[in-house]
């Protein structure tokens, strides 16, 4: 089988590098479309996927955003027609169910954030099959045309199947600098996105501001998205690395994880990483279970974040990840 994967963002790299190799095991053949956008391209050459980059992000305002999205689609749907695909898989592209569709080639949709609704509006009707994490109830999401048996929900997060397979890259610590310290792991919001503005992001500079004063022998890593989160952080007491890093073995090592995406949060969670969130805006029933479960921490103040190194005996709770797998090829059958 002929599986196309669509990458429009960071954290899709690091979703789909094991369910590739995954794939690839299957004896299927994967190829991977990519948006560059933030750190997509730079973490697809450091995990040596193989892609072919179609398209850029169209940045913060809807004009950009409305022409980056169509000239990107019909791009994709060319590309989908010509290479003729048996299956097509992405995680929140907004691109790839429109193309898959006008090529006609069944197309699985992921997400774990239902408040997305521009998003969802295009992807609840173009996709064959949604698959979402089984804390989002079905009837949210029912007037994006995502009912079963087109929607599917599975127990946990995604982050807990695909992270099954990760083994931690030994030279990250090096590579950053980490010397047996306190470390602190943040990621800052992603500005561009319609439903990450305002609060989230004075908080977050507010936590960031705490940790440089604070009278704690800690390290603090910060992965920002953007050219101009990078600028900001210049000068300040933090590491930034000068290219896109294996994320969740940076997790790995850290002792809290402060993210104000969602990504990060729920990686953290999976690896058993005390996880601080600062997002200001309408949580998701994933974070609202997460935080009801006392996984994830949700914050209205910096020095709400417990600063202590984290017990690393406990065994985090992951999942196979051929239950997940299942689910997105049953759609090409």
């Amino acid at each position: 089988m002929r599986v196309w994967i669509d990458i429009t963002n960071s954290p899709h790299v690091v979703i789909f590098r094991p369910l590739i190799a995954r794939l690839q095991a299957r004896g299927h053949e994967v190829t991977v479309t990519a948006r560059e956008f933030a750190q997509t391209l730079g973490l697809l050459e450091r995990f040596s996927i193989p892609h072919t980059v179609i398209g850029a992000h169209g940045g913060g305002g809807l004009g950009g955003k409305g022409r980056a999205a169509a000239e990107r689609t019909s791009a994709l749907v060319r590309f989908a027609r010509r290479e003729r695909f048996d299956l097509a898989v992405a995680h929140g592209s907004t691109d790839q169910p429109i193309a898959a569709r006008l090529a006609g080639t069944p197309q699985v949709t992921m997400f774990d954030y239902e408040y997305a609704t521009a998003m969802h509006h295009w992807n609840g009707r173009w996709a064959t099959r949604v698959l979402v994490p089984d804390a989002i109830p079905e009837d949210v999401l029912a007037r994006f045309g995502m009912r079963s048996p087109k929607l599917v929900r599975y127990p946990g997060l995604k982050e807990e199947y695909y992270l099954a397979d990760h083994v931690a890259d030994p030279t990250v610590a090096a590579e950053l600098g980490l010397d047996g310290r306190i470390v602190a792991v943040l990621r800052p919001a992603p500005e561009v996105t319609l439903y990450h503005r305002g609060r989230s992001t004075e908080l977050f500079s507010s936590v960031l501001d705490d940790l440089s004063h604070r009278q704690v022998d800690v390290q603090t890593v910060v992965l920002p998205r953007t050219d101009e989160q990078r600028k900001s952080l210049q000068g300040k007491p933090f590491i930034v690395p000068e290219r896109p890093v294996d994320g969740p073995s940076l997790v790995q090592l850290a002792d809290f994880v402060v993210s104000a995406g969602g990504t990060m949060n729920r990686e953290a969670v999976a690896l058993g990483v005390p996880a601080f969130t600062p997002f200001a805006g309408r949580l998701g029933a994933v974070d609202q279970r997460l935080i009801a479960d006392g996984r994830l921490h949700r914050i209205e103040r910096a020095d709400q974040i417990d600063i202590r190194r984290r017990d690393r005996t406990l065994a985090p709770p992951l999942r196979d990840p051929e239950l997940l797998l299942d689910a997105i090829v049953a759609v090409a059958r």
